[in-house]
């Protein structure tokens, strides 16, 4: 059985030291090995940003692709080998601005994975610039006099657009993190944690004790209760998306995968994918 050490590798990290970032990759790493996993049985896709260098610094399969397609890839891995565990990472600029027509339509698809979002609430690989989740008024290079747009809410648009597993945690919560990653890598369907992930070097803002004062624990709002979608929007919305936990989790929806007639039982890795002259010959009738 696999260890929280097995899923470590050679290459080492080159975020900045602080980051919050190296918490929750410790995170992932002890979540995946709790629940049982073997390295070789969890992909992890990424995309651009800070946050994409994540699948290069866990040993598994990873995959670095481009800015703000994490999803589009991992559900393609999901879909292709639907006995690997998919784990999909990115920053807030990554899945909320460029990605964001890929969020949206994964909170509703509904396909078996899970989606970690390091949101920093900055763009911090282009050395500090604002993004969709700074607050108006935040100031950066790219809005000097303050921002004058309003900030997206993750969990709020999750639950709005049909998520099935929302949760958010703070990277300074190492065991509050695992316990979510575990649950949401047992969850049926996609799910979704927004990580607050403080940037040390450009957001001196939204630092670890302006997180530690303004966060609330849904595990200390007496008789909360995350299978009520209901309750979770008007929580969310009272606190100014400011809490942590598993907010939302909806079990009887079925996955995306389950829904499709005739997708097969195990992956292409164990397919039969030979194909002998005579059923190439068949095919290649039906386009004459």
């Amino acid at each position: 059985m696999a260890t929280f050490k097995d899923f470590r590798n050679d290459v080492k990290p080159n975020w900045c030291p602080g980051c919050g970032d190296f918490s929750i990759q410790a995170a992932i790493q002890r979540a995946v090995a709790n629940v049982g996993l073997e390295p070789e049985e969890l992909a992890l896709i990424s995309g651009i940003g800070c946050s994409g260098r994540i699948s290069g610094y866990i040993n598994t399969y990873g995959f670095h692709g481009v800015h703000g397609r994490s999803l589009p890839i991992a559900q393609g891995v999901k879909m292709a080998n639907r006995e690997l565990t998919v784990i999909a990472s990115g920053g807030d600029g990554d899945g909320f601005a460029i990605g964001m027509g890929h969020t949206i339509h994964a909170f509703k698809r509904n396909v078996d994975m899970t989606y970690i979002v390091m949101d920093n609430q900055i763009y911090g690989l282009t050395k500090g610039q604002t993004s969709p989740t700074s607050a108006p008024g935040f100031k950066t290079k790219s809005t000097p006099k303050g921002s004058i747009e309003k900030s997206v809410s993750p969990v709020e648009l999750a639950l709005t657009a049909g998520a099935t597993f929302v949760a958010q945690s703070f990277s300074n919560d190492l065991k509050g993190l695992t316990q979510l990653i575990e649950q949401a890598t047992a969850h049926k369907g996609f799910a979704f944690i927004n990580v607050f992930s403080p940037c040390v070097t450009f957001n001196k803002v939204n630092t670890y004790d302006w997180f530690k004062q303004n966060l609330t624990k849904l595990s200390d709002i007496e008789g909360y209760d995350p299978s009520n979608l209901d309750l979770a929007k008007q929580t969310v919305h009272a606190h100014d998306g400011l809490v942590m936990g598993l907010i939302y989790q909806d079990e009887t929806r079925p996955d995306y995968q389950s829904q499709i007639d005739g997708y097969q039982e195990s992956g292409l890795a164990y397919a039969d994918l030979e194909l002998n002259e005579e059923t190439f010959g068949k095919l290649a009738a039906e386009f004459m």
